[in-house]
């Protein structure tokens, strides 16, 4: 087994792995390590590096503009007509070639953006489908959609636009100073320069406040997701029982919750000071520069091309703190994204276990069951023994663990104390996908896939469409699916909704036949 495939075991953060996890190790070192391996995974590095380069030279290109651009100025007042049309060419280079470089850039990290997405998309619903019963029992729909769309969405605009804007924001604040360095007196470079150190302190100030305010948004977005996906899933309920008007209150609560969070982080924003300290920069370079001037130490076109390098600095200083509220967001996003995967699974997939069809005799030694983080028994010294061939039905009161029992033979869940055994042999030793594949399940509340029936009936198990016919004969659907319009073919909706209740139930019946079960499992 290689390296990769056991690290990923040991992490035990799910019960079934269908591939190997190939961010396993890297999200046990946090979000942001996480992040930079899915920038850094496989060909992305290139995509990455070449955004990096294409971001730099296009500020290059642009601080070189505005020297050209005075020396062109100084050409016209001279009236050096040659210098003129020399220089009027480089500005028209350098302002085709710059716009088709930011055109790469933007394809390219588009491309690298949508990749990532992709990739943490696929990770994050494998990890969701390998996870026990007892932590999906323990989760909310609503919020588990609000991660799996908006802050897996986050993670792309983290790359772009955002990390391809934090690169040219930096960039846009190195070049300058080079280029003041390179072509002006080295004193016209403290005024630039005090302004980075103010503007870094400030932002660094910026980065610690917004943190907090755009956690608790990510937080209120995923509350007013849960009350909405409850009350969609609940709209029986909510019509039978008269209850618009509480459900409203609910739902306009968290959006006011959310409104709030959005307000608060605005109000951060707007006291966002390096767009003072760019004005102050821009006015007291520009007084420097006219002293230079009226001292005979500087011409008309280095005051024109001095004053565009400032310019400069105008891109990073706007584009810094929405920059960095995506950035923040990202953060919070992928924390909450570990959060989720990182969960562990109290459940081993017993990867080198047994493999081998079962015969189907089923026996309980003495099992106790409680459910995880929970302290009540459900389950206490219960044996018996079932052979092959034989019904069992057991009976009891409402809330008595009857459905518990059933889902314990399928490891859904883990017995607390004693032991079940297949054939004389502790289900635990057996590979979950081999014990899973030969038991099935049929439980009180039907579930049945927004398809056709006949992809219904052949889930999880590839079959002819007369195999298909027969069991649904054998279960006594047969006859009121001929009678659909469209047949097997038919649709039948979100869950089935389409249907009777007793017309789902044939369907799972036939779904159950369909698997050859070496036990069949009726929890009614």
């Amino acid at each position: 087994m290689s390296k990769l495939k056991k690290d990923y075991i040991n992490n035990q953060s799910v019960e079934f792995s269908i591939e190997v996890d190939l961010f396993a190790i890297a999200r046990n070192k946090g979000p942001s390590r996480w992040i930079l391996a899915h920038i850094l995974h496989g060909s992305n590095k290139i995509y990455i590096s070449i955004v990096f380069i294409t971001t730099i030279i296009a500020a290059i290109l642009s601080s070189s503009i505005m020297i050209v651009v005075g020396e062109t100025i100084n050409s016209f007042i001279m009236g050096n007509n040659e210098s003129l049309i020399f220089y009027s060419i480089i500005i028209l280079i350098l302002g085709i070639c710059t716009p088709l470089i930011r055109i790469c850039n933007f394809m390219l990290r588009e491309v690298l953006a949508q990749r990532i997405e992709r990739d943490t998309r696929k990770e994050f619903y494998l990890n969701l489908l390998g996870k026990s019963q007892s932590f999906h029992d323990q989760q909310k729909i609503g919020d588990l959609m609000a991660r799996t769309t908006n802050d897996v969405r986050m993670l792309n605009y983290l790359v772009s636009p955002a990390l391809s804007l934090i690169i040219e924001s930096f960039t846009s604040l190195i070049v300058p100073i080079i280029f003041i360095f390179a072509f002006y007196q080295t004193q016209l470079v403290l005024i630039p320069m005090f302004f980075i150190v103010s503007f870094l302190i400030a932002l660094r100030d910026y980065t610690k406040k917004i943190g907090p305010a755009t956690e608790k948004m990510r937080m209120s977005f995923g509350e007013m997701n849960i009350v909405l996906n409850e009350s969609l899933s609940g709209i029986i309920l909510i019509k039978s029982t008269v209850q618009e008007a509480l459900e409203k209150h609910k739902y306009l609560s968290t959006i006011k919750k959310y409104r709030n969070a959005y307000i608060e982080q605005g109000r951060i924003q707007a006291k966002y000071i390096p767009i003072l300290l760019l004005a102050i920069m821009n006015t007291l370079g520009l007084a420097h520069s006219i002293i230079l001037f009226l001292q005979g130490n500087f011409n008309v076109g280095q005051i024109i091309g001095y004053l565009g390098l400032l310019s400069q600095f105008r891109f990073s200083t706007f584009i810094s703190f929405f920059v960095f509220s995506i950035i923040k967001l990202a953060g919070v996003s992928a924390k909450r994204l570990l959060e989720t995967m990182d969960k562990k699974t109290e459940i081993d997939e017993n990867l080198e276990g047994i493999t081998k069809d079962i015969i189907g005799n089923v026996r309980f030694e003495n099992v106790t069951f409680n459910y995880p983080g929970y302290n009540n028994t459900i389950l206490h010294n219960i044996s018996f023994e079932i052979k092959s061939g034989q019904t069992l039905a057991i009976v009891g009161t409402t809330g008595s663990g009857k459905t518990t029992l059933t889902k314990l033979i399928s490891r859904l869940y883990d017995v607390s104390d004693g032991k079940i055994l297949i054939d004389n042999i502790d289900i635990r030793k057996y590979t979950l996908k081999s014990l899973r594949s030969q038991i099935s399940h049929i439980e009180q509340d039907i579930f049945l896939f927004s398809n056709k029936i006949i992809d219904n009936i052949s889930f999880g198990q590839a079959s002819s469409l007369e195999d298909i016919i027969n069991v649904a004969k054998f279960a006594q659907a047969h006859e009121f699916i001929s009678s659909l319009a469209e047949g097997y073919q038919s649709e039948i909706g979100e869950r089935g909704v389409q249907l009777s209740g007793g017309e789902r139930q044939r369907i799972a019946i036939a779904r159950a036949f369909l698997t050859n079960p070496r036990v069949l499992i009726l929890d009614d």
